[in-house]
């Protein structure tokens, strides 16, 4: 048997490298050819990041809440007196337990945090020149301090002179010198006496949301006139 010469073992190794050369082309070639059928489009690859759930933004900073936390319990109206000097009720009085937290209605900075004439109060100023205040509060905040809406200023002190409940927030909303219903901070208009049975609940009507209702618009207090009547 002759040995194969050396023309014929040049040709059968540049056969076997072009080999697979050629099948990578047919390779590619096919899937271009499969890419390309009509009615199939292409389907993109799809980047990691695409798939990330977007995060929700969050709510409006501007937006106020109530002091104190759990279902409102108002038991005292805003009052203003028709007259600077004369008495009145320059706020709202909320029912809550003694230690409850009282936070901040909104976002703002602490002005005060101390004794005013005896009785311990937080006031905090927020935009346009508004200012809450807060009474009886055992302070747990320093004046310059920034807070949030629903940060705490401090825990809630028994001994607020008129609350017909055993603790109660006096909060109050002032802008300059003048006194303003806080609870137009939320939206809700002033507090309504309503006679259920021998207990005057009290009741909160809305009206449009970031009105504050000045000192001198005295609101209208509806009342039922009880009569009596032979055999009852």
């Amino acid at each position: 048997m002759r040995p194969p010469s050396v023309r014929s073992i040049r040709r059968t190794v540049l056969l076997c490298a072009a080999l697979p050369l050629a099948l990578t082309v047919q390779l590619c070639g096919l899937a271009v050819l499969v890419a390309a059928v009509p009615g199939q489009p292409p389907t993109p690859t799809i980047p990691v990041a695409a798939l990330t759930v977007p995060v929700v933004d969050p709510a409006p900073a501007g937006r106020f809440r109530w002091p104190v936390d759990g279902p409102p319990r108002p038991v005292r109206r805003f009052d203003p007196p028709p007259r600077p000097w004369l008495p009145g009720h320059r706020g709202v009085d909320l029912a809550a337990p003694t230690g409850a937290v009282v936070r901040s209605a909104g976002p703002g900075t602490v002005l005060y945090a101390g004794l005013v004439a005896g009785r311990p109060v937080v006031t905090v100023g927020h935009a346009d020149g508004l200012r809450t205040t807060h009474e009886p509060v055992q302070p747990g905040v320093r004046p310059g301090q920034p807070v949030a809406a629903g940060a705490p200023l401090g825990e809630l002190l028994p001994g607020h002179p008129g609350c017909p409940a055993e603790t109660c927030l006096h909060w109050g909303l002032r802008r300059g010198e003048e006194y303003l219903d806080p609870l137009a901070l939320l939206g809700l208009g002033p507090v309504r006496l309503l006679p259920v049975g021998p207990v005057l609940l009290l009741a909160v009507g809305p009206v449009s949301a970031g009105r504050a209702v000045p000192a001198a618009v005295r609101p209208a207090v509806r009342t039922r006139r009880w009569r009596c009547r032979p055999g009852r």
